[in-house]
């Protein structure tokens, strides 16, 4: 019998990797995406057209009343990864209200259509922004989230807290991803790599905040979404990883990092973008940003209790992926 997963944003940069992903593994894909023009569309619609197999597309917004629950209605999925969400810590200074929009009431939508048909689990997008100022390394699932350094990171807080709610209410077995810094070919045009690859060989200077003294746990998408595939069959409820799990004690709920688990400077990672592009950066220093952190790094000791952790693509292999992919995409 043939598996259904309904995947939100699957036009987006992890959306369409974990589709293409799971087409590959025999899953009919149910997708949406509102092809929101926070960036160029157009590589919404690249990404979507080299998606092939069992594949239904929905255009739409998420926080549209009734999509949601029409498309569980007739599709029915045995899983749902929801990854649609107004991204991005520093859009969220300039346009508070599409946060609102798009990650809280869109995901209030997805939790109504999925308590009136249920799964067999619930997944949800939530990202290492939810650490916000803690100060202890690397960062575990157990360790608080209350103290946000930016709107989005709060957005994906108050996600999470939903989430619980209906999961505690409905039993409904939800697992929340915390994402750490995603990279690779077909990213978004507003992160580092993409941003930096482009000023690079347009002989442009890159900015770079508080002089360079920063860490990012760089992870590479197809390494992220092999781990959310092994996750599927995982849901809150049928294991738990003892003192180290995040499981609820009242609810089949628990939150799960995917990251690499090997935090790079971030000087490391331009010259990465250098080898790769065979130039040398013209680097602008500036200070730090209002709402950024100067370092994440994920623990997967619950990842690898629970699926055997996720494959590690090296940097420069990842990195230089990436810039094969643009100097393609962008034809210099």
């Amino acid at each position: 019998m043939t598996k259904t997963v309904l995947i939100t944003g699957a036009a987006g940069f992890i959306g369409f990797h974990l589709a293409r992903l799971l087409l590959a593994d025999g899953w009919r894909v149910v997708g949406v995406d509102g092809m929101t023009p926070y960036y160029d569309p157009a590589l919404k619609e690249g990404r979507l057209a080299r998606l092939s197999g069992d594949l239904r597309f929905e255009r739409g917004l998420i926080e549209t009343p009734g999509l949601l629950m029409r498309l569980m209605a007739e599709e029915k999925p045995q899983a749902v990864v929801h990854l649609a969400a107004q991204a991005g810590v520093r859009y969220s200074i300039e346009a508070p209200r599409s946060y609102v929009e798009a990650n809280l009431i869109g995901t209030y939508e997805l939790l109504e259509a999925a308590r009136a048909h249920p799964p067999a689990h619930m997944m949800l997008a939530s990202t290492s922004s939810v650490y916000g100022a803690n100060e202890k390394v690397p960062f575990a699932e157990t360790d608080k989230t209350d103290r946000p350094m930016s709107f989005y990171a709060a957005t994906k807080m108050a996600t999470e807290g939903m989430a619980h709610s209906y999961a505690h209410l409905y039993h409904l077995p939800v697992t929340m991803f915390r994402f750490f810094t995603v990279y690779g070919p077909w990213g978004r045009p507003d992160m580092a790599l993409f941003k930096f690859t482009r000023a690079i060989l347009k002989g442009e200077p890159i900015d770079i905040y508080n002089g360079g003294e920063m860490a990012r746990d760089f992870t590479y998408v197809e390494d992220l979404v092999e781990g959310i595939r092994r996750l599927i069959a995982v849901a809150p409820g049928t294991v738990s990883a003892g003192p180290m799990d995040s499981l609820s004690p009242v609810a089949p709920f628990r939150a799960v990092n995917i990251g690499n688990a090997a935090p790079v400077p971030l000087m490391e990672f331009v010259a990465a973008i250098e080898r790769a592009t065979g130039r040398v950066a013209e680097k602008n220093f500036l200070p730090m940003q209002a709402g950024d952190v100067p370092r994440t790094w994920a623990s997967d000791a619950l990842l690898r209790a629970l699926v055997g952790g996720i494959p590690r693509t090296p940097l420069d292999e990842g990195v230089g992926n990436f810039v094969r992919w643009y100097r393609d995409w962008a034809g210099v």
